[in-house]
């Protein structure tokens, strides 16, 4: 298996786990006042912009796991 693939596998982790990180959990205090946790509300801004990033980078890191395997068994 080339070194390539598993270097590019690993910076796609990390990447996919700061991504995850830095995504925003829960109301923020809005749960301390009384304000009920379940009221939909729309991603905007750099939100939406983090949850756009973190599909494309679980896609992208599936896609370079299966291509891993098909390299690694031919």
């Amino acid at each position: 298996m080339p070194v390539y693939l598993t270097i590019a596998q690993i910076v796609l982790a990390v990447a996919l786990i700061a991504v995850l990180a830095l995504q925003v959990k829960g109301g923020g205090l809005g749960g301390i006042f009384g304000q009920a946790d379940g009221v939909y509300r729309t991603r905007r801004g750099v939100e939406k912009t983090l949850f756009q990033v973190t599909i494309v980078l679980a896609v992208l890191f599936i896609i370079l796991s299966i291509v891993i395997v098909r390299v690694s068994s031919a």
